[in-house]
């Protein structure tokens, strides 16, 4: 069987196709619209796997806390003190075993339209990946679509102790909620307040807490006597609770989950669950965002996949963007996970960071193109794409509760339009934005189609080459007999590169001493290039971008 680099497109569903360009600020669903599961139809399932797709994460599927007003469908209501923007967070969850309203035609047809989704993906050749939101809930949630035989979680708590391994959350026993520093005129009753997500365990969250959540309780006494204290034996009651909602969405055909803030639910939890959803589906994945790199090993250990590489990675290509680091950094970041990088996830966009073309990143998109072309084909591990990153979209609207930040909001109706005429009125881009679509689209085509990238090994250039500077990184994949020599160029201007392979590469990657004819993948021009050790040759390499030389060694 043919390995696969996995490529992976997040889409916002609730934004991805929305086509009313209303656009008010703070604007209510009937003011600015919401886009539908069946908007990504087979047309736009096309486009996406033509990008060279695998994998598309549907962020937002689950049902969350919302100001808009579905009671007419039996959905409970969520106070607007304990909900942020109009749209509200997917996650904050509601319930668990839903699906958000928002997103379908016909609301109470809402599971049977996601499951249609599901088998869309499928038949375009897609797998589907989803949100599990582990460590926390909205304030509110009530489940409706739970199987009769499950309590819900909280249900069979005791309020009255701050910690139980037989309790769901955590409780700031005899005092009130407090969010008088949040709210004006708080009319939200929580009694007694339970803690809040982010590990809050006052009864008065801050307006930079999660106050909008309630922590989840998988066991650990934060608040212990000389401090936190594990309690696994019995098996918490949250635990259980968990795996069972992990395997409902399985059962439903998902090929994945994205596990938000893994890092902060336990991994006994993790090797727990994990062993429990992959021995009824083998083939399921796991892709935690994990922030720390102490802890990368651990979470793998416990049953992850794979893992974001935020800290490391994404961090260091997006300071030498900017040019606030020399491009030989990169080298230290994929060292210090080389016994792992299999399983890193890299990326340069998602929900959470700013877009590469905002003000506040790189302020122009096409400065971004050489970190995609390192990130996306130095190593066999997965890459991560962000709807409308390929057209360059700003991310620079201020939308409601979402400001302007760079960021494309999650709490807001909105139509992002880079993403509106790329993928429902294409003969509206702009020429740049065509030009840099289909340069990520031959470059992510490319990472499947040569064997060399979706599986080969890949040689560092850049120790054998000191004279290069610091805003070009070069290095070497390998296959059979098809090598590959990359050449990203992070500056503004074309630059002549002076480049020698050193021996040791000769040696380990069984390269034979000749002159190659080699094709830039990226252009289709041809040139001959002198694979001799230690010997110095010149390439032009143009302003924010890059080569990818193609040779075909003699065996």
């Amino acid at each position: 069987m043919k390995q696969e680099k996995i490529i992976v497109y997040q889409i916002f569903t609730r934004l991805f196709g929305n086509k009313k360009q209303t656009n008010q600020e703070n604007g209510t669903l009937e003011e600015n619209g919401c886009a539908k599961m069946n908007d990504i139809d087979e047309q736009r399932l096309r486009l996406i796997k033509e990008m060279g797709i695998t994998h598309v994460w549907y962020t937002g599927i689950i049902r969350h806390a919302t100001q808009t007003d579905y009671s007419r469908f039996g959905i409970p209501t969520q106070h607007s003190d304990v909900v942020k923007g109009k749209a509200g967070s997917p996650y904050a969850i509601t319930d668990y075993y839903d699906v958000d309203p928002d997103l379908a035609e016909n609301v109470d047809c809402r599971m049977a339209e996601f499951e249609a989704l599901v088998e869309r993906t499928h038949k375009a050749g897609l797998k589907v990946i989803i949100d599990f939101v582990p460590n926390h809930v909205a304030r509110e949630y009530k489940s409706i679509c739970k199987p009769a035989e499950v309590a819900d979680l909280g249900e069979c708590d005791d309020a009255n102790m701050h910690f139980s391994v037989k309790n769901n959350f955590y409780y700031c026993w005899g005092q009130p909620l407090n969010l008088e520093d949040i709210t004006s005129g708080q009319s939200y009753h929580e009694m007694p307040a339970r803690a809040t997500g982010n590990d809050q365990f006052s009864s008065r969250p801050t307006r930079n807490d999660w106050y909008e959540t309630v922590k989840l309780n998988y066991g650990i006494d934060y608040c212990d006597a000389g401090g936190r204290s594990n309690h696994f034996n019995p098996i918490p009651d949250t635990w259980g609770k968990m795996t069972d909602i992990l395997l409902f969405w399985a059962k439903k055909g998902v090929d994945g989950f994205r596990c938000d803030m893994a890092e902060m639910v336990p991994t006994a939890f993790w090797a727990w669950a994990t062993d429990k959803v992959k021995f009824c589906y083998p083939e399921k994945i796991f892709i935690g965002e994990v922030y720390n790199p102490a802890e990368y090993r651990n979470y793998l250990h416990a049953g992850f996949d794979y893992l974001y590489d935020k800290v490391g990675m994404y961090d260091c290509v997006r300071d030498v963007i900017c040019g606030h680091r020399p491009a030989h950094d990169i080298t230290s970041q994929w060292q210090s996970t080389d016994d792992i990088r299999d399983h890193m996830l890299y990326f340069l966009e998602n929900h959470d960071e700013q877009r590469i073309a905002s003000d506040f990143f790189a302020g122009d998109a096409r400065r971004g193109f050489p970190g995609h072309l390192v990130s996306l084909l130095l190593q066999k591990n997965p890459y991560m794409l962000y709807a409308g990153q390929e057209f360059g979209e700003k991310g620079m609207d201020k939308e409601g509760f979402s400001g302007r930040d760079g960021r494309t909001t999650i709490f807001d109706y909105w139509c992002v339009d880079t993403i509106r005429r790329g993928y429902f009125d294409r003969r509206r881009l702009k020429k740049e934005e065509r030009q840099l679509m289909a340069d990520y689209q031959k470059t992510m085509l490319m990472a499947n189609s040569e064997k060399a990238v979706r599986e080969g090994e890949m040689y560092d250039l850049m120790y054998a080459n000191p004279q290069m500077g610091n805003r070009q990184y070069a290095f070497l994949r390998k296959a059979d007999n098809e090598l590959l020599l990359v050449v990203a160029n992070f500056s503004d201007k074309m630059e002549t590169v002076s480049l020698q392979i050193p021996r040791h590469a000769f040696d380990f990657m069984c390269i034979p001493d000749a002159e190659a004819d080699a094709t830039d993948l990226l252009t289709g021009s041809e040139t001959r290039l002198p694979l001799h050790a230690d010997q110095t040759f010149s390439l032009d390499v143009p302003a924010y971008g890059g080569r990818v030389y193609k040779m075909i060694l003699e065996k």
